[in-house]
C-alpha cells in the first residue's frame, strides 16, 4: 500500500490491483459521537443532502454521473465515520474522483431538497422501528452509553429532524468536515501520479480544520470523557408486542487501539461468529431448535467498543434461551480452550479472513476505516500472527473481563 499527505492534510491510502474495477471514496472522521446536543441526527442527514446538490452539479447529475457508465455510488454514516465510496471501471477514474471530492467538500444542501430529504429519513426511521431485530442494537447501545453521544441513534428523531435549515448543516460541515480529518481511498490499478493529477483541480478551498470530537466551546474542542469503569450489569424490559422476543445482552467491550482486540474477536467468532458450528447456533438452533437467528457482534471504536449477542425466540423461551447463553459464557470463563480446540478456533478465523480479502469492496471499506482512525492498515499475515499469539491463558482472561454475570447488560424487547 501507499500512503501520502497533501498540504490541506487530507490524507490518502492507495492499494493496488491488476483489475479493471476501482473501488474509490473519501471516508470523513466525523459521525454520530461528533454531534452537539443539538445536532441529533445532523450526521446522517448531511450524508444524505451530499447527493442533493454542488455547487457545479445538480442532484440529477450526481444520480446520472456514475450511474450512466455502469458504476455505483454510495454512502454510509456510523458513530465515528461517515463514508461515501464508488465502484467503477478503470476508465472512469477522472469522472469518479472529482464526484467524490464534490459532493463531500462542495454540497450546498438546498432548503427545498432538504424539505424533502428530511421526510425521507423520517420515513427511514419508521421502517427501523418496524424491525426489530435492527432497532435493538440501538437500544443496546444506548444502555451502554448513557447521557453520551455513543448511546445516540444515527438517524435522530422526526421533531429534530423537521428543524434543520441548510444553514445548520452548513456549520455542522464547516466544523467537521475538513480535509485534514478525511482520507481518500482507492483500491485498483491506480497510481500516486494519476491522483495528485486530479487533486490539485478539485474544490478543497476550506482550512484545515481543529479535531472535531463534540463541539467547541471559547474557541476550544470540548471532548466530554468517556467513563470506562467496571460497569454494571442488569436487566431492561420493553414492551413491543411483537411475535417473537428479541434479545441482546452483552457489555463494553476493548477499544480499537487495545492489543486484546484480537483476542475478543477469536471469542465471538468461537461463541457466536457466522459459521453454524459457532456454539451459539449449536447449543439454541441446532441441538434445541429454540431459534433461527443467533449471533455475536464486537464493534470497536476509538476509545471503547460494544460486544453482544443478539438472539430472537418465542416469548416463553426467552428465559431458557438465557440459560444457555450464559453456560456458554461461563464455560469460556471458567477453564482455558484446550490446545486442540484453540487450534481449530485459529484455522476457522483465519480461513474466513482469507476468503473475505476477496471481497474488494469490503476490503476497500475496511482499509478506509482502519487507516483514518488508526493511521495504518494490518496486513492478512499481521493479523494471522495476531491469532497465532494468542494463548488459551489470555483468552480466558478476555472472557472473564467480558462475560461475567455481573458486567452483562441484559436488553429483551417483550
Amino acid at each position: 500500500m501507499n500512503t501520502f499527505v497533501f498540504d490541506n492534510g487530507l490524507r490518502v491510502i492507495l492499494a493496488p490491483s491488476e483489475t479493471n474495477v476501482v473501488y474509490a471514496g473519501i471516508a470523513v472522521a466525523t459521525g454520530t459521537r461528533h454531534e452537539l446536543d443539538t445536532e441529533s441526527g445532523m450526521a446522517h442527514l448531511v450524508e444524505h443532502m451530499s447527493f442533493k446538490g454542488t455547487a457545479r452539479l445538480s442532484s440529477v447529475q450526481i444520480l446520472n454521473r456514475m450511474e450512466s457508465v455502469g458504476g455505483d455510488l454510495n454512502a454510509y454514516t456510523g458513530k465515528e465515520e461517515t463514508v461515501y465510496y464508488a465502484t467503477f471501471l478503470r476508465p472512469h477514474l477522472k469522472r469518479a474522483i472529482p464526484l467524490l471530492f464534490d459532493i463531500v467538500f462542495s454540497s450546498t444542501f438546498p432548503q427545498a431538497e432538504l424539505d424533502k430529504e428530511v421526510e425521507v429519513v423520517i420515513d427511514e426511521i419508521e421502517s427501523y422501528n418496524d424491525t426489530p431485530s435492527d432497532l435493538i442494537f440501538d437500544d443496546f447501545e444506548g444502555l451502554l452509553f448513557p447521557n453520551h453521544p455513543l448511546g445516540r441513534k444515527i438517524l435522530g428523531n422526526a421533531e429534530r429532524l423537521r428543524q434543520y435549515r441548510t444553514a445548520d448543516l452548513q456549520r455542522f460541515v464547516s466544523r467537521c468536515y475538513t480535509p485534514d480529518r478525511a482520507v481518500l481511498f482507492v483500491k485498483g490499478n491506480v497510481s500516486e501520479e494519476d491522483i495528485r493529477s486530479l487533486i490539485p483541480r478539485l474544490p478543497l478551498e476550506r482550512e484545515r480544520g481543529s479535531i472535531c470530537l463534540f463541539g467547541v466551546e471559547d474557541g476550544k474542542v470540548t471532548t466530554p470523557p468517556l467513563l470506562l469503569e467496571k460497569g454494571a450489569g442488569g436487566e431492561t424490559c420493553i414492551s413491543k408486542h411483537t411475535h417473537q422476543a428479541h434479545v441482546m445482552l452483552g457489555s463494553r467491550a476493548y477499544a480499537a487501539n487495545d492489543p486484546r482486540r484480537m483476542g475478543l474477536y477469536l471469542l465471538n467468532n468461537i461463541l457466536g461468529g457466522p459459521a453454524m458450528n459457532s456454539r451459539l447456533s449449536l447449543a439454541l438452533r441446532e441441538r434445541t431448535g429454540l431459534v433461527y437467528a443467533v449471533e455475536s457482534n464486537y464493534t470497536a471504536y476509538s476509545d471503547t467498543g460494544v460486544w453482544a449477542t443478539y438472539f430472537g425466540c418465542d416469548h416463553a423461551d426467552v428465559r431458557r434461551c438465557l440459560r444457555l447463553v450464559n453456560r456458554e459464557l461461563q464455560r469460556l470463563v471458567e477453564r482455558p480452550l484446550s490446545s486442540r480446540m484453540l487450534a481449530i478456533a485459529k484455522r476457522q478465523l483465519k480461513g474466513q479472513m482469507g476468503i473475505a480479502y476477496d471481497n474488494s469492496e469490503n476490503v476497500a471499506l475496511s482499509m478506509a476505516k482502519r487507516f483514518l482512525h488508526e493511521g495504518r492498515v494490518p496486513t492478512l499475515e499481521e493479523m494471522y500472527q495476531q491469532i497465532d499469539d494468542l494463548s488459551p491463558e489470555a483468552l480466558q482472561t478476555i472472557a472473564e473481563e467480558h462475560f461475567a454475570p455481573d458486567r452483562l447488560v441484559t436488553l429483551i424487547y417483550q
